[in-house]
């Protein structure tokens, strides 16, 4: 065969995964490979004569200034943002970026990685919360595995669950520090708008909004987390929900900005008036999102700032991969959750 072999075939004909006969060609720092497995592969590369620089030749024909850009959905603010720092940071570096939104169905992610493997881009960054399906989790590890053999750069921005560089975002502590400062400003009587329940962004939020109500004796009931769609209209919706059930709750915590924004509108055409009726929170600060009336208490994280980081990890060579690197949130009260005296 000639220098078209890819590290697929050579899986393939050593009867192996992708990650594995990326492991036995490329090492790994955190995964050994069998020495059994190890010669099986590396027998594979040599019966087809693979060659690891195909990535390196396509360098040579000046084909690889693109960055590969994966998101959930282009229409939401958060990935805009995040699209907009890969941007600033690529073109500062000469490189382009081509972007596809996977708008959330199932194995997209790993679909367009492929695609741009195959397009010769030199990076790739995924960006987007993990689920619950370990299944399509280990068929895009493998696909990264794929694209960092063969010469690529893969960087994530969400849990750590992937083979490849990592910005990872402490949802937990985030949303755990904003339980507290409702508390302190004298909230009791929760509710939580918990978004869709496969996503692990949203769970790891609401696990850490419930520590710090235990932590101070205080308990989220059943029937007080109502998921929904990571969008505007979800939070409208699982807020309509939570009113038909004519919850005693003082403050609504919705897992991400554009919820809140949407759980507000419901308020409004319930004839509720924010703040004064519920105390509404969210949860990302997204900038555009920074004027709506009342002022949106939230967690601010750096999205624009994670975007061109995620570049600069990917153009950083000569360092121990994978990394992970961790962001932290930072509260900001603003006028949706006024405090309350007495506490209720």
């Amino acid at each position: 065969m000639t220098g078209s072999v890819t590290l697929h075939d050579v899986a393939r004909r050593a009867g192996v995964s992708l990650a594995t006969a990326s492991r036995a060609l490329n090492g790994s720092a955190n995964r050994v490979v069998g020495e059994e497995l190890r010669e099986r592969v590396l027998r594979a590369a040599a019966e087809l004569r693979y060659s690891p620089n195909a990535h390196a030749q396509a360098m040579a024909r000046g084909r690889t200034n693109i960055v590969g850009l994966s998101l959930h959905d282009i229409a939401d603010p958060y990935f805009s943002a995040v699209a907009a720092g890969v941007m600033r940071e690529a073109e500062a570096h000469g490189l382009l970026v081509t972007m596809a939104s996977t708008e959330r169905r199932p194995g997209a992610e790993t679909d367009y990685v492929g695609a741009f493997r195959r397009h010769w881009a030199s990076v790739v960054i995924v960006v987007g919360s993990r689920t619950d399906d370990r299944a399509a989790t280990e068929q895009l590890a493998e696909e990264l595995a794929a694209f960092e053999a063969e010469g690529g750069r893969a960087v994530a921005v969400s849990q750590p669950r992937l083979p490849v560089d990592t910005i990872s975002i402490d949802n937990h502590a985030g949303a755990r520090d904003l339980g507290h400062a409702l508390h302190d400003l004298g909230h009791r009587r929760f509710a939580v708008l918990a978004g869709p329940t496969e996503l692990l962004t949203a769970t790891e939020r609401v696990a850490g909004f419930r520590e710090a109500l235990t932590r101070h004796g205080g308990r989220l009931a059943p029937e007080h987390v109502v998921p929904g769609p990571f969008t505007r209209d979800g939070g409208y919706a699982a807020m309509r929900e939570l009113l038909d059930r004519d919850p005693d709750v003082s403050c609504v915590f919705a897992v991400n900005d554009v919820m809140a924004v949407g759980a507000m509108a419901a308020l409004r055409d319930r004839g509720i008036d924010p703040p004064t009726g519920m105390a509404i929170a969210g949860f990302d600060d997204i900038a555009t999102l920074r004027d709506v009336n009342p002022g949106l208490t939230t967690v601010r994280i750096p999205l624009e700032e994670i975007g061109a980081l995620a570049v600069r990890l990917a153009l950083d060579d000569g360092v121990a991969r994978p990394r992970v690197h961790r962001v932290a949130g930072e509260v900001v009260l603003r006028a949706s959750t006024p405090r309350l005296s007495p506490p209720r």
